[in-house]
């Protein structure tokens, strides 16, 4: 899942492309991907969670206590 600032950037069965970050923490090494161009951004994740692809298609968008929630997956 990813966090999106704005609304109506993304919507159901978009097809996006990502791209990866890394991190090197006290917990270890983080990942963290962002739909591009700086739509939405996921949070750290673990190295074994990390993606084998940064393409995915957007299953839904979600508005919770004023956060939008992109849940997307990848092929």
């Amino acid at each position: 899942s990813f966090r999106m600032e704005r609304p109506d950037l993304l919507k159901a069965g978009d097809e996006v492309e990502m791209s990866e970050s890394k991190l090197n923490t006290l917990a270890g090494t983080m990942y963290y991907y962002t739909i591009e161009p700086a739509l939405a951004m996921s949070d750290n994740i673990p190295a074994l969670r990390r993606l084998t692809s940064l393409h995915a298609t957007v299953k839904e968008v979600k508005y919770e206590n004023s956060v939008y929630t992109v849940v997307a997956y990848c092929e």
